[in-house]
């Protein structure tokens, strides 16, 4: 019998309050639902990462490079951990996208999903087993035509049901 798996959702790239004063209300709803919070840098205040810790169930995060020394103390460059069998990182940069998953896969051999950020350009590609995930942003959404964030489910060691989820600008 297969487990329900756990929730997710995955930000980045929050920019608070520099790009928007708070979070989405439809996205501060996803938070309430989801089981884990999955934001992937470039938080800038500390503010944000106080609000998420209050709200979600559970947060895995690390800092971008837009965070300063406050957030830096108190967040990884990659954070780590395995959820429903799922081995999860999560890291701000992975630079240019040619030969992203080549590069990614080998500077993260022992991991099944990246989380990653800095783009703002929502990305979802698989290379030699190694799932790349890029949420975009929920408060910048630069050259992208809406504000986005991904949901997810993993269970029984792989991930699923992933959904980009877009809110159009006002």
């Amino acid at each position: 019998m297969s487990s329900p798996g756990t929730h997710v959702l995955l930000i980045s790239d929050t920019h608070l309050p520099k790009r928007a004063k708070d979070l989405p209300a439809p996205l501060w709803e996803a938070v309430d639902a989801a089981d884990l919070v999955v934001h992937a840098g470039d938080w800038v205040e500390p503010l944000a990462l106080d609000a998420l810790e209050a709200r979600a169930t559970r947060l895995l995060a690390c800092w971008g490079n837009n965070d300063g020394a406050a957030l830096r103390a108190r967040l990884p460059e990659v954070a780590r951990e395995t959820v429903e069998g799922v081995r999860v990182a999560v890291v701000h940069e992975t630079g240019g996208k040619e030969r992203r998953g080549e590069r990614m896969r080998a500077a993260h051999p022992d991991v099944d999903l990246l989380v990653f950020g800095h783009s703002h350009i929502p990305w979802d590609s698989t290379h030699e087993g190694l799932r790349l995930l890029n949420p975009g942003s929920p408060t910048d959404r630069r050259a992208q035509p809406d504000f986005t964030w991904m949901t997810l489910r993993l269970a029984d060691g792989d991930v699923h049901d992933v959904v980009l989820h877009r809110l159009p600008p006002a």
